[in-house]
């Protein structure tokens, strides 16, 4: 005898569920998706999981913020809360906006959590894609109670060196590795300055505070933690607003421009990119211009708009080569830089054989001491050159970097290797491949 199906008690799900217009496994693939970005653990529902909550089963706990936002992007309801896919709302829940609030409450809230590794899933440490629309300027600066230290060229000094070593540790050993000890130091250290900061050294505080902020950002999107680099990133905008400083909000929106494309979001990672070039002053360093062009490039690049691509990319091209100087901290975009970034923009727009001495071009002129970006590098040029049908040589490229993998702890990096991995032929009578592969294997967190 067939078992009866249980009765729809849940009917606010059941609604949302027929409001996306999506089935079933469309559903259950962008949960999955979500929870990969919250770089946790990674939830696999399926038809069934979707269609047994329907009868008034509830998700567990820590799995109920993911599937909120995957229905929020699918429903385009950046509001959306639990209590509306008829679930009983965490407490304290409320729709995230890190636009919104003072920033240095909230970036103080953001530095504890990373650093208590325990700390459980939940909203705040989700990708938002409704987060990707930036509000419009200006908004109120919050009056923020007054500090004991009176920060001044002393305190600032000591941020931007302590910034540089981080940056160093970040480039050396990956950012899984420097992110806790770089969250510390600006949650315990940098954001007690900002409280009542006054004077003539606050604008020059605020920006050595973004600039660390956003050190944060690229470790934690380096060790795969989306929603917590994503509000980094926020932050480092936000405090560069209070300091007026184009150059340090251009950063902060490139690198979620960055992040956009990498995870998918490409028309956002253009909207994205285009305010980072706005943001950048009149007259402002050639190479700060090529920065962020360059990213533009790699986002229309990603949207499949060869034309606006190759636009952006020679206006990049002009700008590395007019410049004669460097532009601050993050100004070291030159040559090899922009070889990596074209490398990028070509694998985009399905040129792969061209891509390849690009990335050759970027590898060989990095340092030892970069070696994140080399293993990085290393991985992309495998992936072309794998990808133009050459498995022996994207085998030979993993190789040379077998010193330096296991010593990069990189989430960022391991899932490009792992792509190569995957795609290295199984069972080849190579002895090159096999290599290859055991090292990738051996290598994975």
């Amino acid at each position: 005898m067939t078992a009866r199906r249980r009765p729809i008690s849940n009917h606010q799900w059941q609604t949302a569920i027929q409001d996306t217009n999506r089935t079933l496994a469309e559903i259950a693939a962008e949960i999955h998706r979500v929870s990969v970005e919250a770089g946790g653990r990674v939830l696999y529902p399926d038809k069934s999981t979707l269609a047994h909550w329907r009868t008034g089963t509830t998700p567990r706990a820590e799995a109920v913020p993911v599937i909120v936002e995957a229905m929020s992007r699918l429903l385009h309801r950046p509001n959306l809360t639990a209590a509306d896919l008829g679930w009983p709302s965490p407490e304290h829940e409320s729709p995230d906006d890190p636009w919104q609030g003072d920033a240095v409450v909230r970036l103080s809230r953001l530095g504890r959590l990373d650093m208590d590794r325990r700390s459980f899933l939940n909203a705040t440490s989700l990708y938002a894609f409704a987060a990707l629309t930036i509000p419009p300027r200006p908004w109120e600066i919050p009056k923020r109670s007054a500090s004991s230290v009176n920060a001044g060229p002393a305190e600032i000094e000591r941020i931007r060196e302590m910034t540089a070593q981080f940056a160093r540790a970040d480039d050396l050993f990956g950012g899984d590795h420097a992110l806790p000890p770089t969250a510390a130091y600006l949650t315990s250290a940098v954001l007690p300055l900002l409280h009542g900061s006054t004077g003539r050294h606050r604008p020059e505080l605020f920006t050595v505070a973004a600039q660390l902020t956003y050190l944060a950002g690229w470790m934690s999107s380096d060790a795969g933690r989306a929603g917590q680099a994503q509000r980094y990133y926020i932050s480092s905008a936000r405090l560069a607003d209070e300091a007026n400083d184009g150059p340090a909000r251009a950063t902060a929106l490139r690198a979620l421009a960055l992040q956009a494309v990498e995870l998918g979001h490409h028309q956002r990672a253009v909207e994205l990119a285009e305010a980072a070039c706005s943001a950048l002053p009149r007259g402002a360093n050639p190479r700060l211009r090529a920065w962020t062009s360059g990213m533009l490039a790699e986002a229309h690049a990603a949207s499949g708009d060869r034309w606006s691509a190759q636009a952006c990319l020679r206006s990049a091209e002009t700008d590395v080569e007019r410049a004669s100087s460097t532009a601050g901290w993050t100004g070291g975009y030159g040559v090899p830089a922009l070889e990596h970034q074209t490398g990028s923009i070509l694998t985009y727009l399905g040129h792969p054989d061209q891509a390849v001495p690009h990335l050759q071009a970027a590898l060989n002129d990095r340092s030892p001491e970069q070696r994140r970006s080399r293993v990085l590098i290393s991985a992309r040029l495998a992936t072309a050159q794998l990808i133009s049908g050459s498995p022996d040589a994207a085998a030979r490229t993993v190789i040379s970097i077998e010193h330096d993998v296991p010593l990069v702890t990189s989430q960022r990096t391991m899932r490009q290797l792992a792509d190569v991995r995957d795609g290295l032929p199984a069972g080849s009578a190579d002895h090159a491949i096999d290599r290859a592969r055991t090292l990738i294997t051996s290598s994975r967190p």
